[in-house]
């Protein structure tokens, strides 16, 4: 549970930014190409770095290590994004809170895989994302709350108070046990690793698992080198379930929320305040997929929401172009955002974090995690040069953007269909023979 709160403070630090999208952009006056990539996309950037490298302090020194750093991360990023006095200070600041949020997509999945039991590794590992989306919403409530409380200054109370969690996290996460896989592959410390692996199962049950884990590693006696062919599948399905996950558009409605539901006709009050149903519907369909994961399966989970995603975001980029009411464009997105939670929010974590070996479990942690940030980060980077209503490729209507996701989408239902396998029930060791028979 303490592990999954790192979740909690990716989610807020993730969205957070949205209300202060506005204000900063009048503050400094940036221009759409800066304001892009200095102040929006920054925290991304930093991002794809901890993910990128994430995985070789989470290899080298342990899950846990790695866990505590993440929250100093996020710490000196919250107080220092506070007071920035300049864009340039905000970016660095916000660059790091983004290596915590990329650190984090590796290190927390992986560990709460490792330590979990495979009849309940879906429910548990998906609880990081049930407390990022909880992160999501408590950002929207957080910005829509501190208006008015400094003036011109709100959006520093904004990012600021982030700080509260990130310290009580922190805190928490010194007193987690270290991974018993970890403790095995880099430390053979037997003794230590079956006292954490009886926490989880019975006494025998625990023998067995310290048995099959041990074989596991005794078998492959090879350097850790992720990129060899008999890895090739589960790179291709983490890079791929990684790609999808941000050409649905996810990260485009979440950051930008207010100014799209701005362009729908809502008011600008309105729209941050229309911002918070997005976090209670990603919260409570998130609730669903945790629910159910474990139960359907990750595969059944990626059919249903791949179906959500292409009705609603066809519908969506129609409402766009014909200037349908913004109650029912607003509808369609509270799909769509149901759809995200219930499939690729709940599955992909979970699914990268079971599909590599435990030998390179971190490197491939890493290469999933990378491969989403790296796309988060272009979609961010690029989407201010599509939305700005002056100069923009669209000009004042996203419709074209709503619809290559939704056709993104239909692609996603083909990876489902014909490359992606159910992972639900096995030991992580029972999936390595799978997939790299």
């Amino acid at each position: 549970m303490t592990t999954a709160l790192a979740g909690f403070l990716f989610g807020f630090d993730t969205v957070v930014i949205s209300g202060a999208n506005q204000p900063i952009k009048e503050l400094w006056d940036t221009t759409p190409v800066f304001h892009g990539f200095f102040i929006m996309s920054m925290a991304l950037w930093g991002t794809v770095i901890g993910s990128l490298f994430g995985g070789i302090p989470a290899d080298r020194f342990g899950r846990k290590v790695s866990l505590i750093w993440i929250g100093v991360l996020f710490t000196i990023s919250a107080i220092g994004s506070g007071l920035a006095p300049d864009p340039y200070s905000f970016s660095f600041f916000r660059f790091i809170g983004g290596l915590g949020v990329g650190a984090s997509t590796v290190a927390a999945p992986m560990y709460i895989s490792e330590i979990s039991s495979a009849k309940n590794r879906g429910k548990l590992t998906a609880l990081y994302q049930f407390f990022l989306v909880l992160g999501i919403l408590i950002a929207y409530l957080s910005n829509y709350m501190l208006q008015g409380v400094g003036g011109v200054n709100d959006w520093r109370w904004m990012l600021g108070v982030e700080a509260i969690p990130a310290i009580l996290y922190t805190v928490m996460v010194v007193s987690v046990p270290k991974s018993p896989r970890w403790l095995l592959y880099k430390k053979n410390a037997r003794q230590q690793a079956l006292e954490i692996l009886n926490r989880v199962h019975e006494p025998a049950e625990a023998q067995a698992r310290l048995d099959e884990i041990q074989a596991d590693l005794d078998k492959d006696t090879s350097k850790a080198n992720l990129f060899q062919k008999k890895y090739k599948k589960p790179l291709i399905l983490a890079f791929l379930i990684a790609f999808f996950n941000q050409v649905s558009g996810i990260n485009f409605v979440l950051y930008y929320a207010p100014e799209i539901l701005e362009r729908a006709g809502l008011a600008e009050q309105d729209s941050l305040f229309s911002s918070i149903s997005l976090g209670v519907v990603n919260l409570i369909f998130t609730f669903v997929g945790l629910s159910l994961i474990d139960r359907l399966g990750r595969r059944q989970l990626m059919y249903i929401g791949s179906f959500g995603y292409i009705i609603s975001l066809v519908s969506v980029a129609y409402c766009f172009y014909s200037g349908a009411s913004s109650i029912l464009l607003l509808t369609f997105i509270l799909i769509f955002i149901a759809s995200h939670a219930v499939g690729q929010g709940a599955v992909i974590w979970v699914f990268i974090s079971e599909i590599f070996p435990n030998k390179v479990r971190a490197y491939g942690q890493s290469w999933g995690t990378g491969t989403h940030w790296v796309f988060a980060a272009l979609i961010t980077l690029l989407t201010p040069i599509f939305l700005d209503a002056d100069n923009g490729v669209f000009g004042d209507n996203p419709w074209p953007i709503f619809a290559f996701f939704a056709f993104m989408m239909f692609l996603q239902l083909l990876f489902t269909k014909f490359m992606m396998p159910e992972t639900k029930g096995m030991t992580l060791e029972e999936l390595e023979e799978k997939l790299l028979d």
